[in-house]
């Protein structure tokens, strides 16, 4: 089966074509990576590529309790545990940097840190806190010329981090409603700078951190995951939204970046994201495409098969069987998930579910 089958990406050998798409698991306590969370990992190793959990770049982008950062030396050693696990294990892992934006609250993060984002308007629903449970999301800063241009080197700087701590590469979070997608969404980005207006102006801020990442780094070591049709955390859907994300995909292209992670959730209940945005995107981009939708192996290797994606990330069937390359071989029945555990701290639900040899 061409799922099974290894690949190349942008000079990487992965050993084969399953991706581990990245999950919120909340076990980085003080927000730093730990011996669990490197047991976890090492623990998915079969499969050829590793996207870590969001990560954040710096104190402003900690959204959730519990999530690691990569900005002190603290956590680049403790990320070091991680991907040595991981590399011993045989498979390739990438940091994914997740920089929050106004889907966050101040009691996730450290004094002296702010909620910043392309509007002043609070993002919908709650943020868990594990002072005093749910809270609303608060209003954030607007950010300005100075704070776009901080939030970029956040960025870069991450990226180096990763590196140091042993990635093979960075995924830019540009999906499911965190600050890249704050700057991309119509109905999100309100700055009426040279960052909000227009599908140019809008894009502006994804091309500009994939370029200075990919500058820093190499592009071979630099990817970006996209959700257009998302509709979680308070981004919506308009009527230039192909437009927009083809000319998008035309200038990551230019760039060289490793490879586009397209997201759908439509599994999830989101709205189906276009086949013509789909395609769109597939022809402006001629690096490789990640295709994320509520996978099972026949329709991977059925999507592969065509052609419509180069490699398949995989989420929650990989979160509960840990070794799920080895039973889809195999056509063995897979662990259910356990929801009650997705965020909880500890072991239950993370790195106790069982394998076939068990």
């Amino acid at each position: 089966m061409k799922l099974f089958e290894s690949y190349t990406l942008a000079g990487l050998t992965l050993q084969n074509r399953v991706v581990m798409a990245p999950m919120t698991r909340s076990r980085a306590i003080d927000n730093i990576p730990n011996e669990l969370m490197a047991t976890y990992y090492s623990q998915r190793g079969s499969a050829g590529l590793l996207i870590t959990e969001g990560t954040a770049p710096s104190p402003n982008g900690l959204g959730y309790a519990r999530i690691p950062g990569i900005y002190s030396q603290a956590q680049i050693e403790g990320w070091k545990l991680v991907t040595a696990a991981v590399h011993e294990a045989g498979a390739k892992i990438f940091l994914q940097i997740m920089h929050t934006g106004r889907v966050s609250h101040p009691l996730n993060m450290p004094e002296g840190s702010q909620v910043v984002s392309t509007t002043t308007e609070p993002a919908p629903g709650e943020m868990y806190t594990d002072q005093e449970g749910p809270q609303a999301h608060p209003a954030s800063h607007l950010m300005n010329e100075a704070d776009i241009a901080q939030a970029k080197e956040e960025y870069v700087q991450a990226a180096k981090n990763a590196i140091e701590a042993g990635f093979d590469g960075v995924e830019l979070h540009a999906a499911n409603g965190y600050l890249i997608e704050q700057f991309l969404n119509k109905d999100v980005n309100q700055l009426e700078n040279g960052y909000g207006g227009s599908n140019e102006n809008r894009n502006r801020f994804a091309i500009e951190v994939a370029q200075e990442v990919a500058a820093a780094i190499g592009k071979e070591k630099t990817g970006i995951r996209l959700s257009p049709y998302g509709v979680f955390n308070g981004t919506g859907i308009y009527e230039e939204i192909d437009d927009q994300f083809e000319a998008l995909a035309k200038e990551l292209n230019k760039i060289g970046l490793a490879y586009i992670h397209l997201v759908d959730h439509e599994a999830m209940g989101a709205p189906k994201v276009s086949p013509e945005v789909k395609n769109r995107i597939r022809q402006a981009f001629q690096g490789t495409l990640i295709l994320s939708c509520g996978y099972e192996h026949e329709r991977a290797e059925a999507d592969l098969q065509a052609g419509k994606g180069d490699l398949v990330a995989f989420g929650r069937p990989l979160l509960a069987n840990p070794d799920m390359v080895a039973r889809m071989k195999e056509g063995a029945e897979l662990n259910a998930p356990n929801f009650d555990t997705f965020y909880s701290p500890g072991e239950a639900g993370y790195t106790d579910y069982p394998v076939l040899t068990e």
